[in-house]
């Protein structure tokens, strides 16, 4: 009889709805009665009477097991409201994951394909949001979805939710690999490019500042709780709206915005658009940002404000930038600016600061998922995984340094896919038999055949130019 109370109580019916600062209890009055039912069945059965068909003997006795099952249910409403990310979190968390060093390489994009390309930077906001959204439709339909592999295995069995963790981990690799990069190009210009001699071998400045940085990130990544991780991602935000008017306060300060640059640049395109693409790309963290949402119907609002306000962004920066230094700006704005104005080096030290809040919420998923597949529960093989994987992060950093090339390949080749095919794809197989408007179905299959394109030519060209560069 117990098992029956659990599972009427845990069918999916919660007791109570939160809705925005108010409990309702009077929905799912099914559920509630027939929880009533079964526990007066359940009590009476233990007295040895047979309450079937007759009427309960005394009010008391009724008011007993209503104000129980009121209690009950009020408990596991409030627990439910207590545990993971509330609507500002979700925003920054979602900021963060949108807003990282993409802000420092997107003048540099504009740059390799022209003014013409905000068009399409613009365009790639508009698509990665609406696949961010098929991405909550995709988890909404079945409630065992926690992560994008599990969207995979939802819509093609084991072999989808393989290939989607492969790109997915892959991405977020590369990801905190080139967060490293930046960390040292970034300290390198700030403070100095000498070579260092340690135990005979000579190392350069930059290795040196990968190698601290890592030490200085690597308590960032055993955190595991995001509502923590959600006040390093308001730093981030913060230091990503410095960066900005660092930027434009050291471009007026120094060359101020006479470059006219060119309308448009089809040599540079596929790089430009794997670098748009990239600065999108964060949907490999969204489902975990959106299960550990306490109101998930919130999410979509959370998604327009963080993609609005990043492209805000973007745009601004890229033109800034594009206007103060032209065709010769480098991978990271940062690193065109002249280092003698404090402004400069606000920018500079700011930008620094992007990867040291950024890595620990790039690394989670990756975790996460190495801790579920070997069952890890102690403490301390927890911490060794995640120091693992920092220092396989350090070693690719130190050994491909090409920051705009590997930014470039990440877009074109894991964001294109994660972020704009694959949502698309499994939408279009887990809904197979429901009813799609002509216009969202025609759209699903432009996005796909669009980002097909993107991703052959983007990782051609990238992959070219780090060959070139070796």
């Amino acid at each position: 009889m117990q098992n029956q109370i659990n599972q009427v109580y845990n069918s999916g019916d919660s007791c109570a709805i939160y809705t925005g600062g108010s409990i309702n209890i009077e929905e799912n009055s099914y559920s509630l009665e027939r929880y009533d039912e079964l526990l007066l069945s359940q009590r009476s059965s233990d007295d040895g009477d047979n309450i079937e068909g007759s009427e309960l003997k005394s009010s008391n006795t009724m008011k007993q097991y209503t104000e129980q099952r009121d209690l009950e249910c009020i408990e596991q409403t409030n627990l439910a409201l207590t545990k993971g990310s509330n609507y500002w979190m979700t925003i920054f968390n979602t900021l963060n994951t949108l807003t990282g060093f993409g802000i420092l390489s997107v003048p540099y994009a504009t740059s390799q394909g022209g003014w013409l390309s905000l068009i399409f930077l613009i365009g790639i906001a508009l698509i990665c949001f609406y696949t961010g959204i098929l991405v909550q439709r995709c988890m909404d339909s079945d409630a065992q979805i926690k992560t994008y592999p599990d969207i995979g295995l939802k819509a093609f069995g084991r072999w989808g939710k393989a290939l989607i963790a492969f790109l997915l981990y892959m991405e977020l690799f590369l990801l905190t690999t080139e967060l490293l990069i930046s960390l040292g190009d970034n300290m390198e210009k700030l403070l100095s490019k000498n070579n260092f001699n340690i135990g005979g071998l000579h190392i350069s400045s930059k290795k040196i500042y990968i190698l601290l940085g890592a030490n200085i990130i690597l308590p960032t990544t055993w955190l595991r709780s995001l509502k923590l991780l959600s006040y390093l991602s308001f730093t981030g935000v913060l230091g990503f709206s410095v960066v900005i008017i660092s930027v434009l306060w050291a471009s007026i300060e120094s060359v101020g915005f006479h470059e006219h640059g060119e309308i448009v640049n089809w040599r540079g395109f596929g790089t430009c658009i794997g670098l748009y693409t990239f600065c999108y790309g964060g949907h490999t963290i969204l489902p975990t940002i959106y299960t550990d949402m306490k109101n998930k119907r919130l999410f979509p609002y959370a998604l327009v404000v963080s993609f609005l306000f990043a492209t805000v962004c973007y745009s601004f920066m890229a033109t800034i930038g594009y206007l103060a230094y032209g065709d010769n700006l480098k991978s990271q704005v940062t690193l065109s600016l002249p280092i003698g104005n404090i402004s400069s080096k606000v920018a500079i030290l700011t930008s620094v600061m992007i990867p040291l809040v950024k890595y620990g919420l790039m690394v989670t998923p990756i975790a996460e998922a190495i801790e579920v597949q070997f069952q890890m529960l102690h403490i301390w093989s927890i911490l060794t995984v995640r120091t693992l994987i920092v220092l396989g992060t350090v070693i690719v950093a130190l050994s491909v340094p090409f920051f705009g090339s590997v930014v470039a390949l990440s877009g074109s080749f894991f964001t294109v896919g994660l972020s704009l095919i694959l949502p698309c794809v499994c939408y279009l197989k887990i809904f197979t038999n429901s009813h799609k408007r002509c216009f969202e179905l025609v759209l699903i299959i432009t996005i796909i055949v669009l980002g097909v394109i993107v991703a052959i030519v983007g990782t051609y060209t990238s992959v070219k130019k780090i060959i070139n560069a070796f």
